[in-house]
């Protein structure tokens, strides 16, 4: 451009700041698009949308960033012409700034800008924003690499992905991206449990996998590369990138006819709609899956008492059932507990609590169950611990055996520790250092000598698992407060250690209350006998004290409560029943 017509171009821009002059020759660039393509109808972009001024068209280096804006300028012009808003070009335009660096890159491997100008003695030429708009074009990927990177994908991976897409408009394009991440990121606030439960099905995934476990376990290890890892997976800033450039087809799926049914089916077999998208973070494949397909997978856990509402629930916790590798698994898995003579109902209700076990190998499960057969829980008794606690098939056996020495060392045999883990399955799982030591340091602490550990274990073994800060130690702050020393409290434990399992408002305080108010007895007396707690209040503490106090009788909690009805019938009411007190006693 001449030193004339760049001055008289910076006048007109100063009086008409938000208007694109063109100083254009055909002659000057014989390679252009027709005249008339630089001469259609504009939606001007106020300068308020990208701060930096416009420079002059001589492109000088040192001014890159200033060019970098009017490219900006230009790409969103670009992408109004293919059918826009405003608001839409301007943000992408803002975020893709490898496209806009990639047309700039274009602009200068032409020919010298002074060449065109000179090429035929004229020193009118086409603007530097013209021919940003005219790289754009010759790209002919209808603005697509500047919208996906605007997403979150690197330019490379953007141009790889938008090779799917010749087929779809911009516009188009768009409204499915925004309707994906309505329904996969708008969970909630508990984005880290999907990056959990990622974890945890890879974990305990030992059969070889299907293509589309193998390209989601690709995908997990895409985000478990990154900063904050599989954490990240529900953040839509860190994740939406690796689910395009994993599974770049989702985004040939029409949302009316294939989307929008598939999220339908979904909620209606028990999947809230909040956390559909847990489901296809775990299990992108899942998107591409029709309704029927679904229905018909969705079907094959009727074997396991599965009804609709069963089936959102085991996807949630486990999309995986829905791939090839784990229907294929699904049956040999109920063979093999057919064959142990486990029974199906509570298999049944294992597999639909913890549907992580249907991607288990047999070789493996079987391995636990013969550890648990050298405790002397088999069949029934295996089938009664899976049921509560159907993750113990996923754990090693090297676990369960530290446990059972940790046992053995307290003074357990075997069959004893058995006997504990039928009761309460969860001590099976519990962790050595940070849960089974810590209550016995706090049993001790109470004054539970090593002697008689055992006892109040065997007792109460759900000791093991209760939370010291939450549970166990408020109560017995509570059972001090009301008056009971320390020693005491400790004695009522090595005779009744269910006592540290009540909650002290539905339990403790309305019994005590009870019986200090109305039936006028020292607390000291819950000493002797702590099993008191253990007996209902409506139905048998306060009756058995109206019948006693009707006939002004006095005896021990123990004898008030400890006999069966017909024994404290005979004893106090000499008749061969209990008689049910009145009611203006209740």
């Amino acid at each position: 451009m001449s030193t004339k017509s760049f001055s008289t171009h910076w006048n007109l821009k100063s009086l008409f700041p938000n208007t694109c002059f063109l100083h254009f020759h055909r002659k000057s660039f014989p390679n252009a698009l027709p005249f008339s393509f630089f001469q259609y109808p504009r939606i001007h972009c106020p300068k308020t949308y990208f701060p930096q001024p416009p420079l002059a068209l001589s492109y000088p280096s040192d001014q890159t960033s200033h060019n970098l804006t009017q490219a900006q300028e230009s790409v969103s012009e670009y992408l109004q012409d293919l059918g826009l808003s405003l608001e839409d070009s301007i943000s992408i335009a803002s975020n893709s700034p490898k496209y806009t660096q990639m047309l700039v890159d274009g602009v200068k491997e032409l020919e010298e800008w002074n060449a065109w100008n000179n090429s035929n003695g004229e020193g009118d030429h086409l603007g530097f924003k013209e021919m940003v708009i005219y790289m754009a074009k010759e790209k002919g990927d209808n603005g697509k690499v500047a919208f996906l990177e605007s997403v979150g994908l690197t330019l490379s991976s953007a141009m790889s992905v938008a090779r799917y897409l010749s087929s779809e408009s911009l516009p188009s394009l768009i409204h499915k991206v925004k309707y994906m991440k309505e329904i996969i990121f708008s969970g909630g606030d508990d984005k880290w449990l999907s990056g959990k439960n990622a974890r945890r099905m890879m974990m305990y995934l030992s059969i070889p996998s299907d293509e589309d476990v193998e390209q989601t376990l690709s995908f997990f290890e895409k985000i478990e590369a990154r900063r904050g890892g599989l954490d990240m997976l529900g953040s839509v800033d860190a994740t939406f990138r690796f689910l395009l450039e994993s599974f770049p087809r989702i985004l040939l799926l029409p949302v009316e006819s294939h989307l929008i049914p598939l999220v339908e089916l979904l909620e209606n077999i028990g999947v809230p709609r909040g956390s559909i998208g847990k489901v296809f973070l775990l299990f992108p494949p899942v998107l591409f899956c029709n309704v029927q397909g679904i229905k018909t997978k969705a079907s094959a856990f009727e074997k396991v008492g599965a009804a609709n509402k069963d089936v959102g629930k085991m996807l949630l916790k486990y999309p995986w059932i829905l791939s090839t590798s784990i229907q294929n698994n699904y049956e040999h898995i109920l063979l093999f507990f057919e064959e142990e003579k486990i029974p199906k109902a509570s298999v049944d209700r294992a597999i639909r609590s913890w549907p992580h076990i249907l991607g288990c190998s047999i070789s493996k499960l079987k391995l636990m169950v013969e550890q648990f057969g050298e405790l002397d829980v088999r069949n029934k008794k295996l089938g009664r611990v899976i049921a509560k606690s159907p993750q113990l098939l996923l754990r090693k056996p090297q676990e369960l055996l530290q446990f059972v020495l940790f046992l053995e060392g307290l003074g357990f045999d075997r069959e004893t520790v058995g006997k504990l883990g039928c009761r309460c399955p969860e001590i099976f799982a519990a962790n050595i250092d940070k849960t089974l030591k810590k209550k016995i340091e706090f049993l001790v602490e109470l004054g539970i000598s090593n002697h008689h550990l055992p006892w109040v274990i065997k007792k109460y073994p759900e000791l093991l698992v209760s939370d010291v800060d939450k549970a166990l130690r408020p109560r017995i702050q509570y059972l001090m407060e009301i008056g009971l020393s320390k020693r005491e409290i400790a004695l009522m434990v090595r005779r009744f250690s269910p006592l540290l399992g009540y909650s002290i408002e539905e339990v403790l305080r309305p019994k005590l209350k009870f019986l200090l108010d109305t039936m006028e007895k020292p607390v000291k007396d819950v000493v002797d006998y702590p099993r008191f707690f253990s007996y209902s209040l409506e139905k048998k503490i306060k009756p058995r004290f109206w019948v006693l106090k009707g006939r002004n009788m006095e005896c021990s909690l123990k004898d008030m409560l400890g006999k069966n009805d017909e024994e404290f019938a005979a004893e106090f009411m000499g008749v061969g029943r209990m008689l049910i007190s009145p009611s203006s006693h209740q």
